[in-house]
């Protein structure tokens, strides 16, 4: 009964436990699916020999238990013709088949049970395929969308640092037009107070020569 004992695993096994610990829960889901299945077709196969065993043990213990009740019959009938001797080697074949009975009747019990353990098994192998066949598309799907967020995630991140650059750039630019206000105004500084007077003076004594001189040329001309 080794096959009892390597597919006892399979009883107590937890598909969301099995997920829980992959790296790579869509390839494990295929993984699982693969395993199963070819633990179903053992398990098919177990089941189909073992409930065999248990209806060969049955049909031993009603063959055993049929002669029982023939020998107590024919030991009646022995009896009722005045044949004791007779009676008595019925009885003491009935006796005989009552021994073989005992065993006959442990041996099913053990096959009976061993073939209701392995149907149990088999039963929930079945349902556990169909639970993950039913939930490997589901699954999938999240993890798609898991993979796609982490893409986002990561580009959010490139745009943050994009965004902190353009903010760098932002504050030399800033900086750098601090600097040339502060050349500009000292430049301006640097030039000295303006004499307006004298621009006045120098202005209005060169008008005033250049008049004179054209008055004078004017009056000659005139023979003034």
């Amino acid at each position: 009964m080794g096959i009892l004992t390597r597919f006892k695993d399979i009883m107590a096994s937890n598909i969301n436990a099995l997920l829980d610990k992959a790296e790579d829960p869509e390839k494990m889901i295929d993984q699982c699916l693969r395993n199963l299945n070819s633990d179903l077709g053992k398990v098919k196969a177990e089941t189909a020999s073992i409930m065999a065993e248990e209806q060969r043990s049955k049909r031993d213990l009603d063959e055993c238990t049929s002669e029982i009740n023939k020998m107590q019959n024919f030991a009646v009938k022995a009896l009722e013709a005045g044949n004791e001797d007779d009676a008595r080697k019925f009885l003491e074949k009935k006796s005989t088949l009552t021994n073989k009975q005992a065993g006959l009747q442990e041996a099913y019990d053990i096959a009976k049970a061993n073939a209701a353990q392995m149907r149990e098994m088999h039963d929930k192998l079945v349902n556990d395929i169909n639970e993950l066949e039913s939930r490997k598309d589901m699954i999938k799907g999240k993890m798609a969308v898991a993979k796609t967020q982490e893409r986002i995630n990561k580009i959010g991140s490139s745009v943050s640092s994009a965004n902190n650059s353009i903010s760098a750039f932002d504050r030399m630019e800033e900086k750098a037009n601090k600097m040339l206000d502060s050349a500009n105004a000292m430049a301006e500084l640097n030039k000295g107070p303006k004499d307006d007077i004298a621009d006045l003076t120098a202005k209005y004594s060169s008008s005033s020569a250049e008049v004179e001189d054209e008055l004078a040329a004017l009056k000659a001309s005139l023979g003034k």
